[in-house]
């Protein structure tokens, strides 16, 4: 866990290679993400953003008073972002949702998150337990509180289940008759057949991942308005 940041650089760098050039936009999924190190969400976080606070803890002691602030190492240039989140996305995952969503870099999108907003200091005892204190909470770069409210989604969306539409039987085209006279542009008879095939991908992705199915759906759209 305390190498997530590296391995999400090194994940976008490989992606850039295979797009052969900057990244359109990308959806980054926390769902049933239940957090790590706090350094992780930092450094997360970081991989997007160009400057500002990113998580600071308040507590009881000088000692849990702390900030996080950004680096200018924003990897995807500015790209649509969108956050997929539910009520499985805990403690880390949500100080990298609340910081996207606060800085406006990120569409938070799916359900509210779990609310683990806490920061825990594990003291040793002599014999040989320990004892968990709470010793601070986290907070957003516009200082909201994560602690039991969680990160409320930009776009609340919850998981349903889609199933295909019955293909009508009773319109008939020409495509439809035996022996009919083909378009006679095979360019363009290859782009429909690919259209095809992209069309019941989405269809399959609709059925298994809604979420995700309207995640991709809404990113396409923002980066098509996206200057260029």
């Amino acid at each position: 866990q305390t190498h997530t940041g590296e391995n999400l650089v090194e994940a976008l760098s490989e992606l850039k290679k295979l797009n052969k050039g900057e990244l359109k936009g990308l959806v980054l999924d926390l769902r049933n993400n239940p957090g790590g190190v706090l350094g992780a969400a930092v450094s997360v976080s970081d991989a997007f953003l160009e400057d500002g606070l990113i998580v600071y803890t308040e507590g009881r002691v000088k000692d849990s008073q702390l900030k996080f602030k950004a680096t200018p190492t924003d990897m995807m240039k500015g790209a649509p972002l969108i956050v997929l989140v539910n009520s499985g996305s805990a403690s880390a995952s949500e100080i990298v949702a609340g910081a996207l969503q606060d800085h406006k870099r990120a569409i938070i999108m799916g359900e509210r998150t779990f609310g683990k907003g806490s920061v825990q200091t594990i003291l040793p005892m002599n014999n040989g337990s320990a004892l968990k204190l709470t010793t601070a909470r986290y907070f957003t770069p516009a200082g909201r509180s994560i602690q039991a409210e969680g990160i409320v989604p930009d776009i609340e969306l919850e998981p349903v289940k889609v199933a295909a539409a019955e293909p009508n039987t009773d319109r008939i085209k020409e495509s439809d008759l035996t022996g009919h006279l083909e378009n006679g542009n095979g360019a363009k008879d290859k782009e429909t057949a690919s259209k095809t095939a992209g069309k019941e991908k989405e269809e399959k992705l609709a059925t298994a991942d809604y979420q995700l199915y309207e995640a991709l759906n809404l990113l396409k759209g923002l980066a098509i308005l996206a200057p260029r």
